[in-house]
């Protein structure tokens, strides 16, 4: 089964997340095969975009190793993140952010999330990276849809994503985790 994990930093913990990189990068490291997507959500797109939170697609046997991926995570138990959002992910385009190769030069990358289960499929696009369905942890009732794509701009981005009749669209920009 895949999982989305989303946790979005708690303002005023950039210095702890940072001393905890390292940490997270190794814990990381041993779901280096599981990993569909995954990276930093930030302010924007410039050098100096600080971070808002840290995104996870991975495939996991069941529930329990999924709140155990979310909870036992550097950055989750170190304090930094306000909330963690976990839900099963139904994978509809069936690739990884690694086999995404029609990258544009002066596109943004963008994480699209939105928490209504009307929300239509996204707007067919080349410049879709990973996209799919929220599930319930448990049930296979649909709560929202996740995507993650690039676009010249914001404004464009959400384009991709039509909002659903009861929850606007999260936008967020997004950028390939990973070492560095």
């Amino acid at each position: 089964m895949e999982y989305f994990v989303y946790g979005r930093d708690l303002p005023g913990t950039a210095e702890l997340k940072a001393k905890l990189t390292e940490e997270h990068w190794a814990f990381m490291d041993g779901y280096g095969e599981q990993l569909i997507a995954r990276g930093p959500t930030l302010t924007g797109q410039d050098d100096d975009a600080e971070s808002t939170g840290s995104m996870h697609i991975v495939g996991l046997p069941d529930v329990e190793a999924a709140r155990a991926f979310a909870f036992e995570e550097p950055y989750y138990k170190g304090g930094v993140f306000e909330s963690v959002q976990l839900y099963r992910f139904h994978n509809t385009l069936g690739r990884t952010m690694w086999d995404f190769t029609d990258a544009v030069d002066n596109y943004g990358r963008y994480l699209l999330l939105t928490l209504d289960e009307s929300t239509p499929a996204p707007t067919p696009s080349k410049h879709l990276i990973v996209y799919g369905d929220l599930l319930a942890i448990d049930t296979d009732v649909r709560l929202g849809r996740a995507v993650l794509a690039e676009a010249p701009d914001r404004e464009t981005a959400a384009t991709l994503l039509p909002a659903g009749a009861n929850t606007p669209t999260e936008v967020h920009h997004w950028s390939f985790g990973g070492r560095r």
